[in-house]
């Protein structure tokens, strides 16, 4: 195993502490005598645990060795992964380095541990070759990356050759690309020792646009709009406003949910993030995908400055915002920042010669939004629709339209006012206590 590792050429970096690599020093180690059996067995055991951890967290079955590693090879990105990812594959020299690469991954795939195991007294490699994984909520696990894996763990078990490995593989970066942005529909950002990191999000609400009732124009502008995003046609900037509860991130979610096919992603940020929104465009702005980057629930106060970083992003800073980047934000407040009395007072009490310009700096951030959609509370008659078809979900729930639209009214002069959320929240009281 160790002479075919050495052999790789454009997957030769696996990444530190990679199993792969550990378990080909302990098999060398083992060939070599350098060892005791005892301690090879740890090594092994060790290695293996991180293997079914990383089937617990996939959702691997099977024969998670070859999950694992397909793994490898689909969340890789080098230099031919990252431009099959943009242009498929093409005729070129670097196809003949791809295919040495793929062989060795064949052989990986069909090693024989049975000798190993044999002489160490162990099982573990037949195991995880026959594994049944059990059965978990989809919010346990990434259902996206897990049925992606065992599809192409499938076909690379079928494949004769190399070369059918290469058409396998290359035609997977291209419909689907390559590393997390591949697999993941969601992220969210942070920082490890300095450094900007894309944090997958691996329980993403499955919400779609047709489970969200009412707002029928409010959706139809957010389609059309990321529809033209997603074909490549110029498209805006959007944000969603209104009151609480109305749907605003749920239809953001849902058309993630909706798109995420062709090649839409979502990357969250916070407004204390915000300036690490340069970072993260220039991160995202050369890969083949669509991205939202989504602020939800955005605001700010009037001592806040967070919003200067957004305003030169969105429009104004030397640097032009790539074609693959929008930003779709939600807020219950129109215009963003927190206006106040005190910005219209007058010279004297503010002792700001230029009142006018102080508003509109302030008013100047909703508007670089090109698209502007409001989602306000619903009245009764569509308060009353939205429970009726909520309700429809729960077969438990057998009141008379009248007896539940009653109850809903008494409920949401209890809890905050008459709002989908507020409805969806009768609706989860109701079928839990029925």
């Amino acid at each position: 195993m160790y002479k075919e590792i050495s052999k790789l050429i454009l997957y030769n970096d696996l990444g530190d502490n990679c199993i792969l690599c550990n378990l080909a020093d302990i098999i060398e180690d083992y060939n070599s005598k350098s060892c005791t059996n005892e301690k090879i067995v740890t090594r092994i055991y060790r290695e293996m645990k991180r293997i079914l951890d990383l089937a617990t967290k996939y959702g691997f079955d099977k024969n998670i060795w070859h999950n694992y590693l397909v793994f490898l090879l689909i969340t890789n990105e080098n230099s031919f992964s990252i431009t099959c990812e943009k242009v498929g594959a093409s005729d070129g020299t670097v196809n003949h380095f791809a295919k040495k690469d793929f062989k060795i991954f064949k052989n990986l795939f069909d090693y024989d541990f049975s000798h190993i195991e044999q002489d160490l007294d162990i099982d573990c490699f037949t195991t995880i070759s026959n594994y049944k994984a059990i059965v978990k909520k989809e919010g346990m696990y990434n259902k996206n990356v897990s049925e992606k894996v065992q599809y192409i763990s499938s076909c690379i078990e079928n494949a004769k050759d190399e070369e059918e490995v290469f058409c396998i593989i290359t035609g997977f970066y291209k419909d689907f690309g390559v590393g997390m942005f591949g697999l993941n529909k969601a992220f969210r950002v942070g920082h490890t020792n300095g450094k900007l990191e894309f944090y997958p999000i691996s329980n993403m609400d499955e919400v779609l646009l047709d489970d969200l009732v009412g707002y029928k124009f409010q959706k139809e502008e957010l389609v059309e709009n990321t529809e033209a995003f997603v074909a490549g046609r110029t498209a805006n900037n959007v944000l969603l406003y209104g009151d609480s509860g109305t749907g605003k991130s749920a239809s953001i979610k849902a058309i993630l949910n909706q798109y995420y096919d062709r090649g839409l992603r979502m990357i969250e940020i916070y407004k204390h993030q915000f300036q690490d929104l340069s970072a993260i465009i220039s991160h995202i702005k050369n890969r083949n995908y669509k991205y939202i980057i989504y602020m939800d629930d955005l605001s700010f106060e009037e001592f806040e400055i967070e919003y200067k970083f957004l305003k030169a992003v969105i429009e104004g800073g030397v640097e032009v915002k790539p074609d693959n980047v929008l930003i779709y934000a939600t807020s219950n407040r129109r215009h963003l920042i927190r206006e106040t009395w005190n910005d219209r007072n007058d010279i004297e009490e503010r002792g700001d010669v230029h009142t006018n310009d102080t508003m509109e700096e302030k008013l100047s951030l909703a508007n670089r939004f090109g698209l502007t959609i409001g989602y306000n509370n619903p009245s009764r008659d569509e308060y009353d629709e939205i429970v009726k078809e909520l309700a429809k979900k729960h077969e438990n729930i057998t009141l008379s339209q009248k007896e539940l639209c009653e109850e809903a009214n008494r409920w949401e002069m209890q809890h905050g006012g008459a709002s989908g959320r507020t409805a969806q929240q009768f609706i989860n009281w109701l079928a839990g206590k029925i």
